[in-house]
Parts: structure tokens; sequence; C-alpha cells
């Protein structure tokens, strides 16, 4: 089997905002982990545990308080030029949570899909500017006729589609979905997540999907990372972690998970997670460690031992 290729590389990332004297958010604390080249990987965790803070920051919307982002082999963080951010940016995208707010309304369409185009000139006339607008909106499953209307004139699943072809048109290598089905209807999630599966497949796009539902995070991920205040508690296949959860904040996520089943429904047990009955404030000799081949739990040494036996069973 062919060796995976890393797309980027993120080492020790920490994005802290001080909120002041002596109070600091330690929004990103210290996270690691790689991304490669056309798989999605999914991160998770509920409201404030850092995960859109992540995306954020590994794209520089944020400069990073320390730690590197490493993206094709380029330090993203690193000292760089108007023009080396410029490509950079080409080449990493977002699609951002709100369709409603991420969308300027006094702009039409065109106008809105071209921004890319314009700014880093990829298009040679108007003309080419508008067959490539045309063929973005067939993409996303839109149509020409859409290219002169407003955002206001479109449904959240449309606009949400949108979002996906302005971020298509500089054609990125990757592109951080921050929740971008969580403002939409369960009718039209499907259809954005099964268009972002076709897109990927079509354009070998790398994701990093953001999103707080764990069940469509399974669907279209190849691996998940779970984030808890900041860190990550673990990180494996997709399958791996559904079907064995180490960490117990991992097993109360899942555990909250509802099915379409009135027996299992009415059986069902949550579990509450405490992270002071865990060890999680364990100081130094906490990190994130290998348990089986691809799959790593943040824990102690001790934790360590007792979450491998558990697995060789």
């Amino acid at each position: 089997m062919a060796e995976k290729q890393k797309l980027i590389e993120i080492k020790g990332l920490k994005q802290y905002f001080n909120v002041g004297t002596p109070n600091v958010i330690k929004a990103v604390d210290g996270i690691t982990f790689d991304i490669y080249k056309g798989e999605t990987l999914g991160l998770v965790g509920e409201s404030g545990c850092g995960k859109s803070t992540t995306g954020r920051t590994i794209i520089r919307l944020y400069n990073a308080t320390d730690g590197e982002v490493i993206f094709n082999g380029e330090d993203v963080h690193g000292k760089k030029s108007k023009q080396e951010l410029k490509k950079f940016n080409r080449k990493m995208q977002m699609i951002f949570q709100d369709p409603y707010a991420s969308l300027n309304p006094r702009m039409t369409v065109a106008d809105i899909v071209a921004e890319g185009i314009d700014i880093h000139g990829l298009a040679a006339n108007k003309l080419e500017r508008m067959e490539r607008v045309y063929e973005l909106l067939e993409t996303v499953g839109l149509n020409r006729e859409h290219a002169n209307r407003y955002p206001h004139e479109f449904s959240g699943g449309q606009r949400q589609r949108i979002g996906i072809a302005r971020a298509l048109a500089v054609d990125p290598d990757f592109i951080i979905a921050d929740e971008p089905i969580s403002a939409l209807d369960v009718s039209i999630q499907a259809q954005v997540v099964n268009l972002m599966k076709k897109l990927q497949k079509e354009k070998g796009l790398t994701y990093l999907f953001i999103a707080h539902d764990l069940s469509m995070v399974k669907y279209i991920s190849d691996r998940i990372g779970v984030m808890y205040f900041g860190k990550i508690v673990e990180l494996a296949d997709a399958n791996d972690l559904y079907e064995n959860p180490i960490h117990p904040y991992t097993k109360s996520l899942l555990s909250a998970i509802p099915l379409p089943d009135p027996n299992y429904e009415r059986n069902r047990k949550r579990i509450h997670y405490d992270p002071n009955e865990h060890g999680y404030s364990d100081g130094e000799d906490v990190k994130l460690r290998e348990i089986s081949h691809g799959h790593f739990v943040s824990c102690s040494n001790k934790e360590y031992e007792s979450y491998k036996s558990i697995y060789a069973h």
C-alpha cells in the first residue's frame, strides 16, 4: 500500500486569547496532528472546545500564539511577503458555518463566486470570468441563471452551495469546512455533505471538517479527532473511534447520539464525563499516546497501560 502523503503538519499549535490580566483563554492548547493528502479529517467536540479556532488558526485568520502549521512543506505562520500570502491563500480555502452571514448581501452571486478569480487574476477577460462562474455554479448543483441574483433570494442550502463554489473558484488543495451544515435543515445537510464528498473525489481535495454532530462526521470523515477544552483527547480512524472509543469524553459524546430505534432509545444510557474522575488534570504526564496503530488517546502513563490492556482484549 502506498504511503500516505502529509499535506499539513500541525505541531504544538496554541491559540491563547488575553481577555484582561490575569485571564487568558487557552482556546487551542498545544495540539499536534497531521492531515494527509486526499483525506477528510473530522474535528469534533462541544461548543467552545476550540475546534473552530483551530481551523481559523491553521488558515491564518488568527496568528498562532505558538507552534507550527506546515502546509506543503512551508510554515504558514512564518514571515511571509504579501505575494507569498496570496499564493498560500489560493491553496487553502474556508467554507464558513453561517451561509447567511458569510455572503455579502450587496453582491451578486457572480461577483461573490468570482472574488477569488479577480484577486488572483485567473480569468483573462470578462467572458472567461463569467464562463468560469457558470461552470462553478453548475459544479455545485446550481445553474447559470442564478449568477445575477442576490444571496437573499436563496435558501440556506443554496447559499452554502454558493459558499462552496466561491471556495472552489481558485482551485484549492485544502478546504477547511467550519461547521458547514449546522445552520441547515437536516434534510439539506446530507445533500451538502454528499456534494462535498463528490467534489473531493473529482478534484482530489483534502478537507478538515469541523462539526459537533458525530453521526454526520463519521459519514464524511476518514479519521476523527475529538477536542476537549483546547486539546485533542482522541484521534483515530472513523470506524475505529466509533467501535472502540477509549477516552471517557469520546464515550460520553457517542452515548449522546440518538438512533431511530425506540427500544434502543428507551434503554439508552448517557455517559456523563467528569474530568476530575479521569485524571484529565494530572499535569505533565498527560499527553497524546498511540494505543494501537493510528489510534491516539490523551492519557497519563498509568492510564496508557490500562487502555492498552483493554484494547488488546
